[in-house]
């Protein structure tokens, strides 16, 4: 049974705002389909399109009827699935990510200007054809929304990926509580994260770890198993995956998180 939606609780709200203050900018969205859809850079692998890979290795003799994208940002994961999946549904709060996803899938092509150094900004320019990813369009649904609280229609998944959530939400352990409802039983939820805890998305008190508890170091992977444990299996060792960012043409930030894969028991 899937519980309807609760109102958002303060620390949830916090980090929504949180959200919507830093990913709202123009540049955050032209540095996101830089990262989604741009050249690999420094020889690391597209970040989204790697996880959307692992995911399908993942799922190696397992039903692909239906995949939900959770912090799908600006939706290369979520058109990467759709070419393995019957049905993809992409999620993330942040509406100007949505709106630059299905703008990207309604037309096919995509601009957005990169700034260079100061004032100077770089034209470019994206294609699902060129990237292979046309076909799958149509497949895919996107929707704006809270991880947090989605809707009672939104289950029955075979797989959930949480690329790069799970350290913005405000109460991430309420998130995992509830997470084996949308999905079937067996299938997979694959999470990544680098652990970036911040007061700023999550309060100090709700970190999964990198925090002490009772004089212990907690980390944050036992946290996430201490949560999942119970109706959660991990299936393979984490795997640790890097991605960039590129702020400005001198200036990037480079990223690893840490990948965990989890198959829903019961």
């Amino acid at each position: 049974m899937v519980n309807h939606p609760a109102e958002p609780c303060p620390s949830d709200l916090a980090a929504l705002t949180a959200c919507q203050l830093r990913y709202a900018s123009d540049s955050a969205i032209a540095q996101y389909c830089d990262a989604h859809f741009g050249p690999d850079k420094f020889g690391v692998e597209n970040f989204p399109a790697r996880m959307a890979r692992i995911c399908c290795e993942a799922m190696a003799g397992r039903p692909r009827h239906r995949a939900l994208d959770l912090g799908c940002a600006v939706g290369r994961a979520s058109f990467e699935l759709a070419a393995r999946f019957e049905q993809v549904t992409g999620i993330d709060f942040s509406r100007p990510f949505i709106d630059t996803a299905r703008r990207l899938q309604e037309r096919g092509t995509l601009c957005y200007q990169l700034t260079e150094e100061g004032e100077f900004l770089a034209e470019r320019k994206v294609s699902l054809q060129e990237l292979g990813l046309a076909h799958a369009a149509a497949r895919v649904f996107f929707h704006q929304g809270d991880a947090r609280h989605l809707q009672p229609h939104q289950t029955g998944y075979d797989l959930i990926l949480a690329a790069n959530l799970i350290d913005r939400l405000g109460d991430p352990a309420g998130f995992l509580a509830g997470i084996h409802q949308r999905l079937v039983p067996g299938g997979l939820l694959v999470i990544a994260s680098p652990y970036t805890w911040l007061e700023e998305f999550t309060p100090r008190r709700n970190w999964l770890g990198g925090r002490y508890r009772c004089g212990v170091p907690l980390t944050s992977l036992a946290g996430l198993g201490e949560h999942l444990e119970q109706r959660f299996t991990m299936i393979q060792p984490p795997q640790e995956v890097e991605s960039v960012l590129r702020e400005t043409a001198r200036k990037f930030q480079v990223n690893i998180s840490q990948v965990t894969i989890w198959r829903r028991d019961h």
